[in-house]
């Protein structure tokens, strides 16, 4: 299988060379350049697969042969062992008709680690194959810091940069990634959001220099592996509720749009998917784009979901690259005038094949906290703000049909003081993570400067 640039200017490369690359040297996002497919008798016989086989299947069709099969079930079986539930991503009833898929089972609790734990894998074993070093570069709105420190910390080939915005992730989320002690690991505290974050990450990947210096790398949701990771859950619960003789709908809290573009992945592979919600909070870019049509920078707000505090979501260019019928050249303008302007007006068919599948929806601050409280007094599960959000999108949507399934993106203990503010009730941390608030913490401030932050990347790299 090869993977394309959705801006058209780069060459097609294999599964191996799309991963270590991570964002396209021409600035676009890699795709495949012809989606893999699953037979309908393949995806019935998921059901009552362990999961990790499942995944195996669905990230080795992105793969196709450039890792053997063996070997990605070996990786697979590794990297779900991690998490503290046999099931990987296990569901639970809200409703007759609404299921939580809870994705944040794995060791920095959130759902970043079901894609970052095989992620890492995938690198060391590309990497010694190839006797290479790596540096990732990576911007975190919270999550995706604390997934990669536990994914590569203390491998051999990997040097790993995080970028995280200062003041503006909860100290769960800033400690699963500043008590590393490995000193292959560095993370950043940014004076800015997580937009000057991914900002600059994008910016260090285009440069020519840097990039050979250091051999950068990225593990944001830009990387397609990621992608693919991500779509093997909406498999497995998709299978559990009845697919592929039942379409199933999903609620996707979104920032950064890498979550609910798995699902339209899946989609592609021929998994009956009825609709997905990119539910999002009062950063409603994407709700914006999918009701009005026009993909607009505004002001970044905080708010209890800091994950998806986020005005400029990476992979809506996938999701666009698509919608214009894979016209590079279109997707390359659109998006180069995305980063001058901070606004494209989607074109009118490409809009409205995006509104097939996908409805946005954005949440307000004060309905988020009512649906984590009702949530608690109507089904006894206390759910974090994130998937909140959720939630409280589905609720406004109504009936999608039988069965709709909310992501549930993030364990309430990443966000203890605001869970417990809300709710009343202190969410308590696993086992293994109660001890976070006693280590030592390990990171850097800097300025939201791209070439303050270029320097140091190189100089950690080099040391």
């Amino acid at each position: 299988m090869r993977f394309i640039s959705t801006r058209g200017q780069a060459p097609a490369v294999g599964f191996s060379d799309a991963v270590l690359g991570g964002l396209a040297p021409d600035g676009g996002l890699y795709t495949p350049e012809a989606w893999p497919q699953l037979e309908t008798s393949e995806i019935r016989g998921f059901l009552g697969r362990p999961y990790a086989e499942v995944a195996a299947r669905v990230i080795g069709a992105f793969a196709d042969g450039e890792i053997p099969t063996e070997l990605m079930a070996e990786m697979c079986a590794e990297a779900y062992g991690t998490f503290n539930h046999q099931a990987v991503v296990p569901l639970v009833q809200l409703s007759p008709s609404a299921f939580l898929a809870e994705l944040f089972h794995g060791p920095s609790l959130a759902f970043k680690d079901v894609a970052m734990q095989i992620l890492a894998r995938l690198f060391d074993h590309l990497l010694g194959r190839q006797g290479r070093t790596q540096t990732i570069l990576c911007a975190t709105s919270g999550d995706t810091g604390g997934a990669a420190v536990e994914a590569f910390r203390g491998r051999r080939n990997v040097r790993l940069v995080a970028l995280f915005p200062e003041g503006r992730i909860s100290e769960v989320q800033r400690r699963f990634m500043t008590t590393a002690e490995e000193p292959n690991v560095a993370c950043v505290a940014v004076a800015g959001t997580f937009d000057d974050c991914q900002a600059i990450v994008k910016g260090a990947f285009q440069d020519p220099v840097l990039r050979q210096a250091v051999d950068l790398s990225g593990v944001n949701s830009i990387n397609i592996a990621r992608i693919a990771a991500q779509a093997v859950y909406y498999f497995t619960t998709a299978v559990a509720l009845g697919a592929p003789d039942r379409p199933v709908a999903f609620v996707t809290p979104s920032g950064n749009f890498g979550d609910a573009f798995a699902g339209y992945a899946a989609k592609r592979m021929g998994l009956p998917i009825s609709r997905i919600v990119a539910a999002t909070n009062a950063n409603d870019i994407l709700a914006r784009a999918f009701a009005e049509g026009r993909y607009a920078r505004a002001e970044v707000q905080p708010t209890i979901s800091p994950a998806m505090d986020i005005q400029a979501a990476s992979n809506f260019e996938r999701l666009y690259f698509e919608a214009v019928r894979r016209e590079p050249a279109e997707t390359a303008r659109a998006f180069q005038a995305f980063s001058t302007a901070g606004a494209i007006d989607i074109p009118p068919l490409a809009h409205s094949t995006m509104r097939e599948l996908f409805t946005g929806v954005s949440v307000p601050e004060d309905e988020v906290r009512r649906t984590m409280v009702a949530t608690l007094n109507q089904t006894g599960e206390l759910i974090d703000p994130h998937t909140a959000v959720g939630v409280a999108a589905l609720n406004r949507c109504g009936d999608l049909g039988w069965p709709a399934v909310v992501l549930a993106t993030a364990h309430p203990a990443k966000f203890p003081d605001d869970v417990a503010a809300v709710t009343g009730v202190r969410p308590e941390p696993p086992q293994g993570c109660a001890n976070l608030a006693r280590k030592p913490e390990r990171y850097d401030r800097l300025p939201a400067d791209a070439e303050t932050i270029k320097a140091y990347v190189r100089t950690f790299a080099e040391a």
